[in-house]
C-alpha cells in the first residue's frame, strides 16, 4: 500500500515509508497512568502523512529511517489524515540509522561513614505514672415536655 492509497478510517494498513521527521513527545496522565504522544511525519514516492506515536514506540524511531506499519489505522484531525497503530498495529524498523541507545549517567555517591553500634542498650529511666484525675459526673436533667414544645 502507498500513502496516497490511505483514506481516513480505514484499518488494517501495512506500509513501509521514510521517518522525515519526529515532534517533541508530550507527557500526560491519564486514569492514574503516565502517557507520551508525538507525531512523526512519515514518507514514501508518493506522499506524506502524520504517524502518531505512542510511548515505547516513540523512543524505536528518528529520522531517516525506514519503517514498516502493520496493522495500522488511519484517522482525520483537522481536515489531516493521520496514520496509528493502534492497539492492534505493530511497528518495525527496518532499517536506516538506529536510534541512539541510552546511556546510563553514573551518580556520584558520598562514601558511607562508619556506623557506631551500641554493645548494650542503654538503660532507661521509668518515671512515675500519671495519677488518674476524678472526673465529675455532669447531673442531665430531662427536658419538661408540653405541647408548644411538640409543634
Amino acid at each position: 500500500m502507498k500513502i496516497s492509497e490511505i483514506t481516513p478510517g480505514q484499518g488494517n494498513i501495512d506500509i513501509t515509508a521514510e521517518v522525515v521527521s519526529i515532534d517533541e513527545p508530550r507527557q500526560f496522565e491519564k486514569y492514574g497512568r503516565q502517557l507520551r504522544v508525538t507525531n512523526a511525519t512519515i514518507k514514501d514516492d508518493t506522499g506524506e502523512i502524520k504517524l502518531t506515536l505512542w510511548n515505547d514506540d516513540i523512543d524505536k524511531i528518528k529520522p531517516n529511517q525506514t519503517v514498516h506499519i502493520s496493522g495500522g489505522y488511519c484517522n482525520e484531525f483537522q481536515g489531516n489524515k493521520q496514520l496509528t497503530t493502534g492497539k492492534m498495529g505493530k511497528l518495525e524498523v527496518l532499517g536506516g540509522e538506529a536510534p541512539a541507545e541510552p546511556v546510563e549517567v553514573p551518580t556520584e555517591t558520598a562514601p558511607e561513614a562508619p556506623v557506631e553500634v551500641p554493645a548494650e542498650e542503654p538503660e532507661v529511666e521509668e518515671t512515675s505514672p500519671i495519677p488518674e484525675e476524678v472526673i465529675p459526673e455532669e447531673t442531665v436533667t430531662p427536658k419538661e415536655t408540653s405541647e408548644e414544645n411538640l409543634i
